[in-house]
C-alpha cells in the first residue's frame, strides 16, 4: 500500500464545478481516496510521497476517443515495406507521446490488438489505458478495404487481427463474431467512404440498414457498443437508426441528422484536428498525400467545421477525439482548442475530453473526473486552461501525468 499526495494546486475536477484553489488529491495505490480543499484532506500516518503542484492546475487525465496507435500517417507504401513486428515496437514511442500530451485513456479505432493492450496492463510497456476495436468492419471496396485496382492488397493480416471486410447479413454477423473473439471491447464500423480512401468517396453510404442492425445485434449480445465512421448524411442516418453509440467525424450532419442524434442520445466525435491537418497537407503540393484524396480533404473540411458548429449549438453530445495515427500522435489536446473554436467555452471543452468522453466509452465509473473512488489519472498543467484552453495543446505545458497512481511524466 502506497500513498501519494498532490497539493498546492488549483483543482479542475472535470465535473464542470467551480475550480478549487489550494486543493489536494490523495492517492492510495491506483485510486483517489480523497480530493478537495487541502484542509479537508486527511493525511494518513503512513509514509506519503508528496508532490507540490506549485500553484499549477490539476485536471483529470484526458481521454481521446479516436486514435490509431499502430500507425502514424497511414502511408500505404509503409504497409508494403514495414515488417509486422516493427509496428508494435513503433507503437511504444507513439503511446509515450500520447501520455506526454496528457492523454491517459484512448479508444483505439482500429489496428491495435489485444497483445498491445495486455502489454500495457501487465506493465511490460508504458502506455495509455485502452479500449480496443481491433479491426474496423468494411464492405468490399469500402473505407477499410486496402485492395488497390492494381490488384495489390496492402493491408497487413496476422493472427489476432481478423479481416473486417464483409458483405451481406451473414458475412457481417460472422465478421463481428471473429472480431469479438479476437478481444474487441467495442465494434467499429465504416458506414461511409473516407477522405483518404482509394476506392470510394466520403459521401458514399456503406452497409445496408439490415447489415448494420445485425452488427448492433451481435455486439449487443456481449454488451459491446458500436461506433461509426461516418462522413455522408445517409450513412450517418443509417448508423443512428441502427442504434450505434457514436458518430466519428460526422462531416455532412444536417438538421435531420442532428434531430435523430438528439433523440437517440448519440455521441459525436468530430476529429477536428484531423480534418484541419488533412486540408493543410492537401493544399501543400509537396506533401505526400495521395492525389485522389486532395480534393476530398480540401472540400470536406469547410463543410465539416460549419456543421460541427451547428451540431454544438443544437446540443449534440460532443466528445474529444483526434484520429491520431492519421495525424501525428502527441498533438491530441490541440483538439480542445478546435472545440473552443466551434463554440465551446474552455470548461465545456475540458469536459468533452474528460467526463463526457468517459461516459461515451461506458467507463464513467472509473475515469473522467477527479473524485473519490475513481482511478488516479490526472495531469498538472503549467497554465490556467480556463483562461487559455489552447495552452493544453502544447505538451510542454503538461508538467505531470499520473496514470493509475503512477507518475509517467514529471517536469515539475
Amino acid at each position: 500500500m502506497s500513498y501519494t499526495l498532490i497539493n498546492n494546486g488549483t483543482l479542475i475536477n472535470g465535473t464542470g464545478g467551480t475550480p478549487i484553489k489550494n486543493a489536494a488529491v490523495l492517492i492510495e495505490d491506483d485510486l483517489i481516496i480523497a480530493v478537495g480543499p487541502e484542509e479537508s484532506v486527511k493525511i494518513p500516518d503512513s509514509d506519503v510521497n508528496t508532490v507540490d503542484a506549485k500553484g499549477c492546475f490539476i485536471l483529470p487525465g484526458f481521454i481521446d476517443a479516436h486514435v490509431h496507435l499502430m500507425t502514424d500517417d497511414f502511408g500505404r507504401e509503409e504497409t508494403i515495406y514495414t515488417p509486422l513486428s516493427l509496428y508494435f515496437y513503433n507503437a511504444i514511442e507513439r503511446m509515450q507521446r500520447t501520455l506526454n500530451a496528457g492523454v491517459t485513456t484512448v479508444r483505439d479505432a482500429g489496428l491495435a490488438d489485444v497483445g498491445i493492450k495486455l502489454a500495457v496492463e501487465k506493465g511490460i510497456i508504458i502506455g495509455p489505458r485502452m479500449q480496443i476495436s481491433i479491426a474496423p468492419l468494411s464492405i468490399t471496396g469500402g473505407h477499410f478495404d486496402f485492395m488497390l485496382n492494381s490488384g495489390f492488397d496492402i493491408k497487413p493480416m496476422y493472427p489476432g487481427y481478423p479481416d473486417g471486410i464483409a458483405d451481406g447479413p451473414e458475412e457481417v454477423r460472422k465478421a463481428v463474431r471473429k472480431i469479438m473473439r479476437a478481444g474487441a471491447e467495442v465494434i467499429k464500423v465504416m458506414v461511409t467512404g473516407g477522405i483518404i480512401s482509394a476506392n470510394d468517396h466520403p459521401e458514399y453510404p456503406q452497409f445496408t440498414p439490415q447489415e448494420l442492425n445485425v452488427i448492433v445485434e451481435e455486439a449487443g449480445y456481449r454488451n459491446l457498443q458500436v461506433f461509426a465512421h461516418a462522413h455522408g448524411k445517409q450513412g450517418l442516418i443509417n448508423a443512428v437508426n441502427a442504434g450505434m453509440n457514436s458518430i466519428e467525424h460526422g462531416t455532412c450532419i444536417d438538421d435531420e441528422c442532428i434531430g435523430l442524434m438528439l433523440s437517440n442520445e448519440t455521441y459525436l466525435v468530430p476529429t477536428l484536428i484531423a480534418m484541419k491537418i488533412n486540408k493543410e497537407r492537401a493544399l501543400d503540393e509537396t506533401s505526400d498525400i495521395p492525389d485522389w484524396s486532395r480534393d476530398d480533404s480540401i472540400r470536406m473540411e469547410g463543410i465539416h467545421e460549419k456543421n460541427m458548429k451547428k451540431a454544438y449549438k443544437a446540443g449534440v453530445k460532443i466528445v474529444m477525439g483526434t484520429d491520431s495515427g492519421v495525424v501525428p500522435h502527441g498533438r491530441n489536446l490541440e483538439e480542445l482548442g478546435y472545440l473552443y473554436e466551434i463554440g465551446m467555452d474552455p470548461m465545456e471543452a475540458i469536459i468533452a475530453g474528460t467526463k463526457r468522453a468517459a461516459e461515451s466509452l461506458g467507463w464513467e465509473d472509473k475515469i473522467g473526473t477527479l473524485e473519490e473512488g475513481k482511478l488516479a489519472d490526472l495531469v498538472i498543467s503549467r497554465k490556467d486552461p480556463l483562461k487559455d484552453i489552447k495552452s493544453l495543446g502544447n505538451p510542454d505545458n503538461i508538467l505531470m501525468v499520473v496514470k493509475d497512481g503512477r507518475i509517467v511524466k514529471n517536469l515539475i
